[in-house]
């Protein structure tokens, strides 16, 4: 299983990491959102390089143009609400894309706020068999709602290849996924690989609530 930190390169990514982590940007939900739109497409492209490709010709007004294009079924899958922003970064770039999404919520389960569980409530999918699966989520803190929405999608057929898209990510759930995803069949695509999770099952030192910060608290 192939996993990429994409922050390990000095990229332009690094600035939109770097501002929706920041405390004083999140004020600003606009520019939260597209901050994650942009990385969004940032991570896009890197995954456009691992496809499949076909040399087709183009006609032009003047001759024939000879092109490598693209040749995999490509399904966006989000984990709602959260993976909003991100999802239409990735559509943006694979703007001809089909489009899955699913909601996979924690909620704790104890007075203390530290234990949790993941539940999913819906559901909406195209078949994804033999397709290319883009599974975004923008913060991969232990890994069960990105199981959970995965097995979810799966209900729909089984893609020929899995992308794992985050943000932020914890090594904790990296190792998580490797065990639940199809080892020869997935790649992790992550902004950035955090070391740790609170108390609170939050991402240290991540960035807060994403939902929240794209959209407002939620009761």
């Amino acid at each position: 299983m192939k996993i990429y930190n994409l922050s390990e390169q000095d990229t332009i990514l690094n600035k939109y990491l770097a501002e929706i982590r920041d405390k004083d940007y999140q004020t600003n939900r606009l520019v939260f959102r597209n901050n994650m739109k942009r990385i969004g497409h940032i991570m896009a492209y890197e995954i456009s390089k691992t496809l499949q490709y076909a040399a087709t010709d183009i006609q032009t007004p003047l001759g024939t143009s000879r092109i490598a294009l693209p040749e995999d079924d490509i399904v966006i899958g989000t984990i709602l609400r959260a993976g909003l922003p991100f999802h239409e970064g990735f559509l943006d770039v694979f703007d001809h894309a089909a489009n899955a999404f699913v909601s996979a919520y924690r909620k704790y389960t104890d007075e203390s706020h530290t234990e949790i569980s993941v539940h999913v409530e819906y559901l909406a999918s195209p078949t994804i068999t033999g397709k290319t699966l883009i599974i975004a989520d923008p913060m991969l803190a232990t890994g069960g709602s990105m199981e959970l929405g995965y097995k979810a999608f799966l209900s729909k057929g089984t893609p020929a290849h899995v992308h794992v898209a985050c943000i932020i990510a914890t090594q904790e759930a990296v190792e998580y996924i490797k065990t639940v995803f199809p080892e020869d069949k997935t790649t992790i695509w992550c902004a950035a690989i955090d070391p740790i999770l609170n108390e609170h099952k939050y991402i240290v030192p991540g960035l807060g609530d994403a939902g929240d910060l794209c959209f407002g608290e939620k009761n």
